[in-house]
């Protein structure tokens, strides 16, 4: 097999197999960084400037691969939902919003939390409660994938954790917006 040739199956290669890792949900961020860097030496276009444009095209195109596996391996949610994916039941939260009723209950609690919160520590308590909101998301998620083998449920967990990852950017904001504020009257 040639440079190229193994070059563009690697690039046709999921994210896990790319980058020599079980496909699994539960992942350790910094052995995907040494592999990153490792892929990364590897496909360096200064590496083929001898074998020409061809070549140091491909290379480029393989470290944007890289690039990209990365970021989708290192953020939980986007790891979650590529591997429901892979295993036939895409996330589609663009068009399936369904959501159980107390979740959707708990998501307008939250909402309203937030816009009633006027200072930091009503914040801060409405951030603690969708952290941990959050990481048993996340449990429930790897549990679905990495023991039950159940993409179905890990994809339903893993909009949720898209709603979850909304309202705790807006909860950031408001945080921010806060100590701006507080600030401008310093």
């Amino acid at each position: 097999m040639t440079q190229v040739q193994a070059t563009e199956t690697t690039l046709q290669s999921d994210d896990f197999a790319l980058f020599g890792l079980p496909r699994r949900f539960a992942q350790d961020p910094a052995e995907i960084d040494a592999r990153w860097k490792a892929l990364q030496r590897q496909a360096h276009p200064d590496r083929f400037a001898s074998q020409g444009e061809a070549a140091q095209r491909l290379a480029m195109q393989w470290a944007v691969r890289i690039n990209e596996a990365r970021q989708r391996l290192l953020d939980p949610v986007r790891r979650a939902a590529y591997l429901c994916s892979l295993d036939g039941f895409p996330v589609r939260a663009e068009d399936n919003t369904a959501m159980p009723p107390a979740f959707l209950m708990q998501q307008m609690a939250w909402r309203e939390a937030l816009e009633d919160a006027q200072d930091a520590q009503a914040l801060e308590a409405l951030r603690a409660e969708i952290e941990a909101a959050r990481a048993r998301t996340l449990a429930a998620v790897e549990q679905a994938l990495d023991t039950h083998h159940d993409p179905k449920a890990a994809a339903e967990a893993v909009r949720q954790l898209m709603f979850i990852d909304r309202i705790r950017q807006a909860l950031l904001q408001k945080q921010h917006e806060l100590a701006e504020a507080r600030e401008r009257r310093r």
